[in-house]
């Protein structure tokens, strides 16, 4: 895993076209979070398409659908990703616990699918005490009777990586690749980072050597056009710290400098760009996410 070095700063100055955008509340309607979007100055969505703390929802009725795709036509918010419930454990010794994860991920995915939304984020699991190896069997064991039980669903399972708490699976960007390989369809999943997530686990966006080194190893791993999103979010805690504490753009340990290296780096510029930051109004009565995209912006110009 890479180490932390001298912090050196990219000169990178070409603005690259890159999407951006914020996790949006669908409350009241799913329709809404495109309005939301829209008011705090998003390019592209994530949303959840049903209660995340719940596991069991209503289904879609044709008429929140049709809400939703003409609130998407009309605002051209796009891509729209989904986040799957953080209830969800593919990796669980427990078989009931799985089937019930299993049944989950696959309810989401139709409903992503009815929707005609592109990517589900999940977080791959916990083995809770079994083993990194056993866990990752059995998340591409699951992931296995998902798609069998979604054929042809255009909708990709999104495999985001971890801060390493616990158990959890994900830290390692072998972990994901090993997940991917056990897999009968891996055309079928795509990749979401998290920066505070990777600088938690120990990766070093503030250093030139260590994230050149961390897309290289992604690259050889499961290739680079498989990161589809990228969630955008400072660190509260430094460096390896195995704490997932979202801060504001520009505020915490990650800062400046790994912010201008991640989203002024062409190889990754095709990914959308999602904030998952705290919501709110700073001491200027400003909406934090229309800061925080602004910040993203002035990144990504170097």
């Amino acid at each position: 895993m890479p180490t932390t070095k001298k912090k050196t700063t990219t000169s990178k100055t070409q603005a690259i076209q890159q999407r951006f955008g914020s996790h949006m509340s669908a409350a009241g309607g799913l329709e809404n979070a495109f309005t939301a979007g829209v008011d705090v100055g998003c390019d592209c969505l994530q949303i959840f398409v049903k209660n995340q703390r719940q596991w069991k929802a209503k289904p879609l009725s044709d008429e929140q659908i049709s809400a939703y795709q003409a609130a998407e036509k009309a605002t051209g918010l796009a891509p729209v990703v989904a986040h799957a419930s953080y209830l969800i454990n593919l990796a669980s010794p427990d078989e009931a616990a799985r089937e019930k994860s299993r049944n989950a991920v696959i309810d989401e995915l139709e409903r992503c699918e009815a929707l005609g939304v592109n990517g589900l984020v999940l977080h791959p699991g916990a083995h809770l005490g079994d083993g990194i190896s056993k866990g990752i069997r059995r998340i591409a064991g699951e992931l296995d009777q998902i798609h069998s039980a979604t054929k042809n669903y255009h909708c990709q399972v999104l495999l985001e990586s971890t801060a390493g708490q616990g158990t959890t699976i994900g830290h390692e960007i072998e972990h994901l690749g090993r997940i991917i390989e056990r897999t009968k369809l891996p055309e079928r999943l795509g990749i979401c980072l998290d920066t505070c997530h990777l600088f938690a686990a120990g990766y070093d966006l503030n250093d030139d050597d260590a994230y050149n080194a961390m897309v290289q190893e992604m690259d050889a791993t499961f290739g680079l056009d498989r990161i589809k999103c990228i969630h955008c979010n400072d660190s509260k805690f430094e460096l390896g710290q195995k704490r997932d504490r979202h801060e504001h753009i520009g505020k915490g340990f990650i800062g400046k400098v790994g912010f201008r290296n991640i989203l002024s780096d062409p190889r990754l510029a095709h990914a959308m760009r999602i904030l998952e930051t705290p919501k709110g109004e700073d001491e200027q009565g400003r909406d934090y996410d229309k800061v925080n995209l602004a910040a993203l912006r002035r990144y990504a110009k170097g």
